[in-house]
């Protein structure tokens, strides 16, 4: 039927206000429009528009993660981005020739070269893919306890803190020519957050306490860890994970407070590695 077809009553047919090329006559419960079946959403009494099921739904309380961030089911589609972005690089780095150099994080180069104190948080060494699928596995563990809790925007901020905080640990104690590379210290930081997380449950604590003296062990023994990147990633994980997590749910600025603390500590740390980069640059100026 065509638009502008009369009824028999001598009337217009209805026709649906999004397609008005097509009749209809049923009509939206909500807005009383009438809606072809393209548009019609099933309703407990009748059927509803698509526009009206969408402004409902911008009315309905959003539901917020354990610590304020917003809900979502499905997949830690954060977790499995770094994951990616992870193995991505050390695809490249096996095809490109010389792209680790470009990547690793040298103290004397960071004033010179600033990228490399986040590109060396997703590059791992070419020697042996055990480096990449320890940290991997490790991101994956605290991604998908912490990234639920939280939700993505504030894991994502925390996972970056913790790798620039690793960069942080190289660039002050560290050898000036030395090079590092891998996601240690951004898994460090995930590691202590997850402390700060579940502090209240003691069983968790005493698991994770073990595991943490071994790795902080085994950073002074085994050679080539750096010590220095997974402190600096442990302490900012511990920093940010506070800034998320300590505020108490009653407070009616949680997610205001939890950004103002999280940007003056992003704040603070692009100062630290700014400071740091300037004193390795000046005696090789």
């Amino acid at each position: 039927m065509s638009f502008g077809q009369v009824s028999p009553e001598g009337q217009a047919a209805p026709t649906c206000f999004r397609h008005p090329q097509t009749v209809s006559y049923v009509s939206c419960n909500r807005c009383g429009r009438s809606i072809c079946p393209q548009c019609q959403v099933s309703a407990p009494v009748g059927v509803h528009c698509v526009d009206c099921v969408a402004q409902a739904n911008k009315n309905l309380p959003q539901q917020k993660t354990q610590f304020g961030g917003r809900a979502r089911s499905g997949a830690p589609v954060v977790t499995y981005t770094f994951i990616g972005l992870n193995v991505l690089v050390y695809l490249l780095q096996w095809i490109i020739p010389g792209f680790t150099n470009q990547l690793v994080l040298a103290p004397a180069l960071a004033a010179y070269e600033p990228w490399r104190l986040i590109t060396s948080a997703f590059a791992h060494s070419t020697s042996s893919f055990l480096h990449l699928a320890m940290n991997m596995y490790g991101v994956y563990i605290f991604g998908t306890m912490l990234e639920p809790r939280m939700g993505r925007l504030r894991f994502t901020w925390l996972y970056l803190l913790s790798a620039f905080g690793g960069s942080l640990g190289v660039l002050l104690l560290s050898d000036p020519l030395s090079a590092t590379l891998g996601a240690s210290g951004a898994l460090a930081g995930l590691f202590l957050a997850t402390f700060v997380v579940f502090r209240s449950n003691k069983q968790a604590l005493r698991s994770m306490g073990i595991i943490l003296a071994l790795n902080v062990a085994l950073g002074f023994v085994i050679s080539g860890i750096s010590w220095q990147g997974h402190l600096g990633g442990a302490i900012l994980g511990i920093l940010g994970a506070c800034c998320i997590v300590l505020i108490p749910r009653s407070n009616p600025q949680r997610a205001r407070t939890q950004i103002l603390l999280l940007t003056a500590l992003s704040i603070a740390l692009l100062a630290a590695v700014y400071i740091s980069t300037e004193a390795v640059k000046w005696p090789l100026g």
